[in-house]
C-alpha cells in the first residue's frame, strides 16, 4: 500500500503494518521522558514545513474560553476572568514564532512531538515506538514535557545531556504549564457531550486555582 492516506466513501484511510505488543509490565515513565531526546535528535532535520506550536491551537483554545461565557455551570465567572487574562498574556506568544523569540531569546525551536512522548510509547515485542505523530509542529521542545513534573524533567536533561542537547528551559516550561493548564480550562466546554471528562479534568482545574500565575519571560522583562 502507499505511504499515503487513502480516500474512499468520503473518509481518508490510513494503512498500518501490524506489530505486536509487549504485555510483560507497565510503562516506565522516567525512562521514556529519558528517551525523549533521542526522538528530538531525530526530529531536529526533518525538513517539511511545520506550523508554530500548531500543538497549542491557540484559536481553537480562544473560540473555548468565549463560549465558556454561556455555561456558568461549567466554570465560575471569577475562574473564567482569570483565564482569560492568562490567556490574553499567553496568546500572542503561544501564536507568533516572532513573538516567542522575543520573550525568549536564545532558545531555539525544533519539530517536537506535540503531544507528550513519554506517554506515547508503544511497548512492540521488537523495541519501543513512538506514536501519535498527528500534533507534530514547530516549537520548543519544553511543550514536549508540559505538564509531567519535576521527576520526567530531569530525566529529559539527563538525556540530553548524553545526546549532546540542551536542558530544559525553566521559563520556557512555565509557559507550556501555564498554556497546558488554559487547554484544559477550555475543554471544559466538552463536559455536556462526554460526562465523564469533568473526573478527569476538574482535579487539573483545582490545580490551576490553587497555583500562582507565574510565567515571566526573560525577553518582557522590565
Amino acid at each position: 500500500m502507499p505511504c499515503e492516506p487513502v480516500q474512499r466513501d468520503g473518509f481518508s484511510i490510513t494503512f498500518w503494518e501490524y506489530v505486536e505488543e509487549r504485555r510483560d509490565g507497565e510503562p516506565d515513565y522516567v525512562a521514556n521522558a529519558e528517551s525523549v531526546p533521542s526522538l528530538h535528535a531525530a526530529m531536529r532535520d526533518y525538513p517539511g514545513r511545520l506550523e508554530f506550536l500548531g500543538a497549542a491551537e491557540p484559536a481553537s483554545l480562544s473560540a473555548s474560553l468565549e463560549r465558556l461565557e454561556a455555561s456558568p455551570d461549567l466554570i465560575s465567572a471569577r475562574d473564567l476572568e482569570r483565564a482569560r487574562r492568562e490567556w490574553g498574556f499567553l496568546e500572542p506568544i503561544a501564536s507568533s514564532r516572532e513573538e516567542f523569540e522575543r520573550a525568549f531569546p536564545g532558545v531555539d525551536l525544533q519539530p517536537i512531538h506535540g503531544d507528550s512522548p513519554p506517554a506515547n510509547i508503544f511497548a512492540a515485542l521488537d523495541g519501543d515506538r513512538y506514536a501519535d505523530f498527528e500534533l507534530v509542529s514547530l516549537g520548543p521542545v519544553e511543550w514536549d514535557l508540559a505538564a509531567l513534573g519535576p521527576e520526567l524533567e530531569a530525566a529529559y536533561d539527563r538525556g540530553a545531556r548524553r545526546h549532546g542537547l540542551r536542558e530544559l528551559d525553566g521559563d520556557v516550561l512555565a509557559f507550556v504549564n501555564a498554556v497546558g493548564a488554559l487547554r484544559v480550562i477550555a475543554a471544559l466546554e466538552l463536559v455536556p457531550k462526554l460526562p465523564v471528562l469533568a473526573e478527569f479534568l476538574n482535579p487539573a482545574v483545582d490545580q490551576w486555582r490553587a497555583t500562582p500565575f507565574d510565567v515571566d519571560p526573560p525577553g518582557l522583562a522590565g
